[in-house]
């Protein structure tokens, strides 16, 4: 099957790995030595959180995505916990909200502030109890807002509706009772209609969340699942386990027939996990191995060989444990199309590593980054919870295409006289005609609040760039972090040039009406 991608065309096909340089890393993190099966660390756009080694109870860290380098060894903690600390999860929706679980049987959800931490976080926002045994696994809803599934070792899955006012939470809205041991792994479809599990009893099952029913279950002999994965809108599952001569194994199955996989293949004889992760915007699938430091990655296809091996990270450095950032939070202009935190708890470091794909040019790619998931929910909780479905909200990776940057239109730097010369003709005419009718005290009345609009949407522009504070980011440190603040710097000035072009044809409309008011007058 690796020899596939020889003769097929594809823009992925020299995607490479490049891990980050020593300060760009994390260094003196104190990793946990729990041996649980997770990823243990959990990323967005302004925290990484990683489940640390604790005495007398769990915690995790959570350091800002900026916060490279030596970590102070008295770095507060979140540690709430009364038991180790099993799972961190991010709220899709929220940067500053993460719920964990744990030995003690609890789900837990932290607030976290905006600022530096100064002391360590006790008390959780809400606890959520119902299991009776510790709870190994949590997901966030894809699309739903505040909606949170977990999994204990009392063999249940849970659904939760944190839109509620009290801290205390004891009453599921829905209890999934159809595993008959510990459920390994979930993974929902891309509106979270449809909930897939791996299981000990080496079944995956396809379940209906909202009803509790299960629509199709595996029970192929020679595939012992570990780890199940939706594989977005292609109607497949992905997963990895071991062959019966105890083999590392991936599989590809039909989400409407769990009968016979549509594909399976041998790796290695390693005896750790396989993490598989999906891009589901590049169809790239990435396989991470636990204990050793190797990252495979695939092309997926709708047809056969449905999997098309493209090349292998390789790493001297065993991982423990992976994060992985959002779509949202990736360098578009060093084309990076994924990124990786592997957790090194030989070395107490969280190396990052970037999936790139090799391009000249330093402009937006915007055939590698189409449309992706954003950071706004498609339903609240009741909706989803009444059964409505919703596909999550798309937004543009184009620097300032974000919601704050949307406010202000700026139009193309190359066809600005010649288009926009007829518009601003058709728009200052219609606005002349209006205030024609007007006093004079009322237009000036009517440009001073534009000057004072216009100066409120300056002042947001040049705070937030692409929704992040800029007073936020530190200065740079190296020389790529420099050139980078310069690109940007180059796009602010280009896009304050189109303005200052605009305002000066807005100036002539202006004195050509005034004219030709003075000549009506003259005429009298």
């Amino acid at each position: 099957m690796s020899w596939h991608p020889q003769y097929r065309s594809s823009k992925f096909r020299h995607v490479y790995g490049k891990a980050a340089s020593k300060d760009k890393c994390y260094d003196c993190v104190p990793i946990t030595r729990n041996v649980h099966d997770n990823h243990f660390c959990a990323v967005n756009p302004h925290f990484i959180a990683v489940v640390t080694e604790c005495a007398g109870g769990g915690a995790f860290l959570v350091i800002p995505i900026h916060q490279t380098g030596k970590l102070d060894p008295h770095y507060p903690k979140i540690c709430g916990h009364k038991g180790n600390v099993l799972d961190i999860k991010w709220n899709p929706f929220n940067d500053f909200v993460i719920a964990s679980c744990s030995e003690d049987a609890t789900v837990k959800i932290w607030d976290i502030p905006k600022h530096l931490l100064t002391r360590n976080i006790t008390s959780p926002k809400k606890e959520l109890l119902g299991h009776v045994r510790r709870v190994g696994l949590i997901e966030w809803h894809p699309t739903a807002n505040n909606i949170l599934f977990s999994s204990g070792y009392d063999y249940k899955i849970m659904i939760w509706n944190l839109d509620t006012k009290e801290a205390v939470i004891s009453n599921p809205v829905k209890i999934l009772d159809a595993h008959k041991d510990v459920v390994l792994s979930m993974s929902f479809n891309t509106d979270g209609s449809l909930l897939a599990t791996a299981c000990r009893d080496r079944k995956i099952r396809l379940i209906d969340p909202r009803a509790g029913t299960v629509l199709q279950e595996a029970s192929y002999k020679s595939h012992r699942v570990n780890k199940v994965l939706f594989l977005g809108n292609m109607k497949k599952l992905f997963s990895t386990g071991t062959s019966r001569w105890n083999n590392r194994q991936i599989a590809l199955w039909d989400q409407n027939d769990l009968s016979v996989p549509l594909l399976e293949e041998d790796l290695d004889g390693s005896s750790g996990l396989l993490f598989p992760f999906y891009d589901s915007d590049t169809h790239m699938l990435y396989v991470v191995g636990k204990g050793d430091g190797n990252i495979r990655y695939y092309e997926v296809s709708p047809e056969k060989p449905y999997l098309n091996y493209l090349m292998e990270y390789r790493s001297h450095l065993p991982q423990k444990g992976i994060g992985m950032m959002p779509k949202r939070g990736l360098e578009v202009s060093a084309c990076e199309i994924f990124r990786f935190y592997k957790l090194i708890p030989t070395k107490s470091l969280i190396e990052p590593i970037s999936m790139i794909v090799p391009r000249r040019s330093e402009s937006y790619q915007e055939d590698i980054y189409p449309l992706t998931t954003g950071a706004q929910p498609a339903l609240t909780a009741q909706e989803w919870l009444n059964g409505v479905n919703k596909g999550p909200l798309l937004v543009s990776l184009r620097p300032g295409s974000g919601a704050v940057n949307s406010l202000l239109q700026f139009p193309e730097p190359e066809p600005l006289v010649k288009t926009t010369d007829l518009s601003q003709h058709q728009d200052w005419g219609g606005k002349m005609l209006l205030e024609g009718m007007q006093k004079p005290s009322e237009i000036g009345d009517n440009r001073k609040q534009l000057k004072v609009e216009e100066k409120l949407l300056k002042n947001e522009q040049m705070h937030l760039s692409n929704g992040f504070d800029v007073f936020e980011c530190p200065p740079p440190k190296t020389e790529n972090e420099l050139l980078q603040m310069f690109y940007r710097q180059q796009e602010e000035i280009r896009r304050l040039r189109e303005l200052v072009n605009q305002r000066d044809v807005q100036i002539k409309q202006l004195e050509l009406e005034l004219r030709n008011l003075c000549t009506d007058t003259g005429g009298y």
